[in-house]
């Protein structure tokens, strides 16, 4: 066959890599963007470097998609990659629960209210609408594109792969014309890792025996209710309290001979895990995927002023919503698949959070009052739903609707 390329390996099998296929193997851009934010892109050539020196990422052997540790070139963890084809049921997800899922159970296959293998966008989508609000309860995330052997590929990606570099070895003026040597990128979440946290519930259950002090027990108020107002606007459907961090210092005393200063206690909230969010609808099926925090003491407690100073005048705000979604439009539509009649449903169900948000901020009442109220979706007019200013004109309409039908169990 003219033009193509055979590699013959130790098992005899042959691998043929022809024109058409190289083209369309080559197509994916290795270059990940620069983003608005130079200590990031930092990061993201640290995490390249390594994996080019052969300091390669490593799986996280909890949970049920493929994501990886990524390290710089110290072996240092900086940050937490989930590509978008391993998620828990993309076509690569390396975990094989998730697979005796789809095949022996597809009657409960995935969640109804979710778009499937769009968790890499949710994941920085919460760091967005963090981002926006002021929250900074989660870890700086952004999507991105990259490559190593300790990822889940398909074998003919590796052999094509593995077929190239030894072309290039042997005839140098052939590899040239490759426009990349080694495996395609893979394109998903990457957030900044943090480090000295530990699970919420680790740190809830010592809190039940050794109480925090009155000005520390304030702080993590704060920060918790933060993470009601990201959790409630995305609709996170997946946050127990084993997905979500807390760092605890306890105070120092100084020390007698002056060479230690006393330090006061600290305690900081990180929201990780936020890939099943931003639905289509609320759930409304078999189970009602509540948030974990619902019940603990915290959360009957009604809302500070902080909290209300912080992000009732920006959610109150109809121009800083749309402006969320503008931003959320333009992060989603960079995935080829997305489906805008989808994107609106989700933005609907963002927005209608967004109302009930505002109004339990304005009454005064407690994430546990706030998670009572009902399901309600803001709608945009019927027509165009585009989101760009050229459009705002014909379609700035929208109405309320209450979600009528309710999950069989409300309890998980």
């Amino acid at each position: 066959m003219s033009g193509d390329i055979f590699r013959q390996n130790s098992m005899e099998e042959k691998v043929c890599i022809t024109q058409y296929e190289q083209k369309e193997y080559d197509s994916c851009s290795w270059e990940n963007e620069e983003f608005d934010d130079p200590s990031f892109n930092e990061l993201i050539k640290e995490a390249e470097t390594a994996i080019d020196q052969g300091v390669y990422p490593t799986r996280i052997y909890q949970g049920s998609s493929g994501s990886y540790f990524v390290k710089n070139i110290e072996g240092k963890t900086i940050g937490v990659f989930k590509p978008k084809d391993e998620e828990p049921y993309g076509r690569l997800n390396p975990k094989w629960t998730k697979w005796m899922h789809r095949m022996c159970c597809p009657c409960c296959f995935g969640r109804s209210c979710l778009i499937p293998n769009q968790g890499y966008m949710s994941e920085a989508g919460a760091s967005l609408v963090d981002q926006k609000l002021g929250l900074n309860v989660v870890p700086n995330t952004k999507v991105v594109k990259l490559a190593s052997e300790t990822f889940n590929y398909l074998r003919l990606d590796v052999e094509k792969s593995k077929a190239k570099k030894v072309v290039n070895e042997h005839f140098p003026k052939v590899g040239r014309k490759f426009n990349r040597l080694g495996l395609p990128p893979k394109k998903g979440s990457f957030q900044v890792f943090v480090e000295n946290f530990k699970d919420a519930d680790f740190h809830l259950r010592k809190f039940e025996s050794d109480p925090l002090d009155p000005d520390t027990s304030k702080h993590f108020q704060l920060q918790f209710e933060r993470l009601v107002v990201l959790d409630y606007i995305i609709r996170n459907t997946d946050r127990g309290n084993d997905n979500w961090l807390i760092n605890y210092l306890k105070a120092k005393e100084a020390s007698e001979n002056g060479e230690e200063e006393a330090t006061p206690a600290s305690i900081q909230v990180a929201a990780i895990d936020n890939g099943l969010a931003f639905p289509i609808k609320h759930p409304d099926s078999w189970r009602a995927y509540p948030y974990h925090w619902a019940w603990l003491p915290y959360a009957k407690i009604p809302f500070s002023q902080e909290t209300r100073d912080l992000v009732l005048d920006k959610i109150s705000d109809m121009n800083f919503v749309q402006d969320i979604c503008d931003d959320m439009h333009n992060l989603f539509m960079t995935d080829k698949g997305i489906d805008r009649q989808m994107f609106e449903k989700q933005m609907s169900v963002m927005r209608g959070q967004i109302l009930n948000l505002s109004q339990a901020l304005k009454d005064g009442k407690s994430p546990l009052q706030l998670v009572q109220m009902p399901s309600v979706f803001v709608e945009r007019s019927r027509g165009h739903v585009g989101t760009t200013e050229k459009f705002r004109n014909f379609s700035n309409t929208f109405t309320q609707r209450f979600q009528k039908k309710a999950p069989f169990f409300s309890w998980c």
